[in-house]
């Protein structure tokens, strides 16, 4: 692999992400637009886009087989054919099934991208390195749902139907599809070098375990906290809704920072002892958070949270990836599908607490599951098999 190709395909990983970003980050925008187009209530309306995570979590799970069987370069040629056409269905049809439909495929699209944008961050770079790509990739999530909800805004006011803001998002696939044309791509599955035959039979071990259960929490928790912190702030704290709204964005804002710093920070750390020290961090933050009768303190809480969990997903799937001697698709893939049901049960599991006990019960819930994290990564530490395959050596 040369060195140009591998340049060439670490951004478009970075566009990967940007493009999952986009496409789950800008619902929540459009949302009140659509149930208009189809004149339906919003609770409603919002129920249709589980075809959007659905699409996703479908993806992730099925491309860990798919990855070996079809060429990295053809799966993404034909995502960006299904990209035009479910932009052209939102764009041309009135009818609520299509919508669901397009927007399933949608999900496939950014799901199959993002799995092989991971993929190759896992597969290019080695160690202590890997982590830190991983993190700067993942920035590029973030970074696009800070700005796509500025550009769907912008459209939004100017009276302009909302399905530009999917066709502006397809122009990330845009550069994506002209990146993937200029650049080659590792082989895998029966095509691969032997050294690639021997990591099937590879054991994953316990810690890709306790890896999973942190995946699948710390999302759950994550977004499950971060759904309720408005209705929290407002009705219990007393704030109006563009403080409440404010809490969120301080969130995201330090998250991106957060990740930026880490990504260098990581170079020189072992990630299973950092990892341990950002969850506990991160579980103490939201304890704080949760507990606190003092408004004014709920924003500076706010911004450390989102500073301290910002590398804790990424690491996880750094320290999955290291537990096999060569990175594996499959194992990358598990821990990615975990974190997506995460994303899937946020509101099945929250709705019914907060119909019970409220969106304070909702926020301890959010926090007993990142004591879960912390308890997880604790016990990584005993059984990670990271520093066994000399990645750690490697700067």
């Amino acid at each position: 692999m040369t060195n140009r190709d591998r340049i060439g395909l670490t951004w478009l990983s970075f566009f990967s992400y940007a493009l999952t970003g986009a496409v789950v980050i800008v619902t929540g925008m459009v949302l009140e637009n659509i149930a208009e187009y189809f004149q339906l209530p919003v609770a409603q309306m919002s129920n249709t886009f589980t075809f959007l995570n659905a699409g996703i979590l479908v993806a992730v799970f099925l491309n860990a087989w798919l990855m070996e069987i079809i060429p990295l370069k053809r799966q993404l040629m034909f995502g960006f054919v299904l990209m035009i056409l479910s932009v052209l269905g939102l764009m041309t049809s009135h009818n609520l099934s299509v919508f669901s439909l397009c927007m399933f495929v949608l999900g496939v699209v950014s799901g199959i991208t993002m799995s092989i944008g991971t993929f190759l961050i896992t597969h290019l770079y080695e160690g202590r390195q890997r982590g830190s790509r991983l993190l700067f990739t993942d920035s590029f999530f973030s970074m696009a749902g800070t700005i796509f909800p500025i550009i769907a805004a912008a459209i939004l006011a100017r009276s302009l139907p909302w399905y530009w803001v999917y066709a502006c998002i397809g122009v990330i696939y845009v550069a994506i599809f002209v990146l993937a044309l200029c650049f080659e791509f590792p082989v895998l599955g029966k095509k691969a070098p032997n050294q690639q035959q021997k990591v099937q039979k590879e054991k994953w071990g316990i810690g890709v375990l306790f890896l999973s259960i942190a995946a699948l929490c710390y999302i759950l928790g994550q977004l499950g906290f971060i759904g309720w912190v408005p209705l929290y702030a407002t009705k219990t704290m007393g704030m109006d809704i563009t403080q409440a709204g404010g809490l969120v964005g301080n969130f995201w804002t330090s998250y991106m920072i957060g990740m930026w710093a880490f990504s260098a920070i990581l170079r020189f750390f072992d990630p299973q002892r950092i990892l341990t020290v950002l969850a506990l961090m991160a579980t103490l933050l939201m304890y704080w958070f949760v507990s606190s009768d003092d408004a004014s303190m709920l924003k500076w809480i706010m911004i450390s949270l989102g500073f301290f969990s910002s590398a804790i997903y990424t690491t996880i799937i750094t320290l999955g990836s290291l537990q096999t001697k060569v990175s594996s698709p499959k194992l990358v893939n598990f821990i990615l599908t975990c974190g997506t049901v995460g994303t899937m049960l946020t509101f099945v599991v929250t709705g019914p607490i907060v119909d019970k006990g409220g969106a304070h019960a909702a926020l301890l819930t959010a926090n007993g599951l990142y004591a879960v994290v912390f308890v997880m990564c604790l016990l990584l530490g005993f059984v990670s098999k990271h520093k066994l395959h000399g990645h750690m050596s490697s700067h």
